[in-house]
């Protein structure tokens, strides 16, 4: 028998300001081109200023890598989405530079190693959260990924309520500049996870849309 649709996680914008949408399921799925890990419904979103953009864009860009510090979103809060317990608090991982133009392209060689290096090797510094029960039904667990080094501030076991901060927006793992990594499952594990589609107030953004978080 065929399993019956989930209904998509509601989810709060996780920060405050602009956040530009990117892989967003609502284009396509597999959004990130993969279904291992549980990928294939998540989305990522990168801060973004008033004009648009997640950081100056110059010559330098388009030729050499980019300390994340230049970005716009390196370092903001970023905020639980959902109410529940957090059931993991990975930290440690660095945060390394930002890959724009040309340097994107070397940046890609490394992906395979990455993926070798497993869920934390895609990661990054990352919390899971596990949605207090009633909250699109049962088993809801929610990744935010690519986080700052050092900057976690909450810790297995600890509830936690939309709005709280987590943690900052970093540039760990698989991440070619600062943005953070929502992906919703049905286990903890997202080595033995299904995903669960996704909404957010207003429904699910589309790739190049730009939404406003509180």
């Amino acid at each position: 028998m065929a399993r019956r649709p989930r209904t998509p996680v509601p989810l709060r914008v996780p920060g405050p300001g602009r956040w530009l949408v990117q892989n967003s399921p609502a284009d396509r799925m597999p959004s990130h081109g993969t279904r291992l890990y549980a990928l294939e419904q998540s989305i990522d979103l990168t801060p973004v200023g008033a004009d648009g953009r997640s950081g100056a864009y110059t010559l330098r860009s388009f030729l050499r890598p980019e300390a994340p510090e230049h970005f716009v979103g390196f370092g903001s809060e970023i905020r639980a989405p959902i109410d529940g317990t957090v059931r993991a608090a990975h930290d440690g991982e660095p945060d390394h530079a930002a890959h724009r133009g040309l340097p994107s392209v070397g940046y890609m060689l490394t992906q395979r190693r990455r993926a070798a290096e497993g869920w934390t090797g895609l990661a990054g510094n990352h919390v899971i959260i596990e949605a207090d029960a009633g909250v699109a039904g049962p088993a809801v667990f929610l990744a935010l990924c690519h986080l700052r080094q050092g900057s976690l501030m909450v810790r297995p076991g600890q509830q936690v309520h939309r709005g709280k901060v987590l943690a900052q927006c970093g540039n760990s793992g698989n991440s070619t500049e600062p943005h953070v990594h929502l992906q919703a499952m049905d286990d903890a594990d997202p080595t033995r996870a299904r995903a669960l589609p996704i909404t957010f107030p207003g429904g699910l953004p589309r790739n190049g849309s730009v939404i406003e978080g509180e």
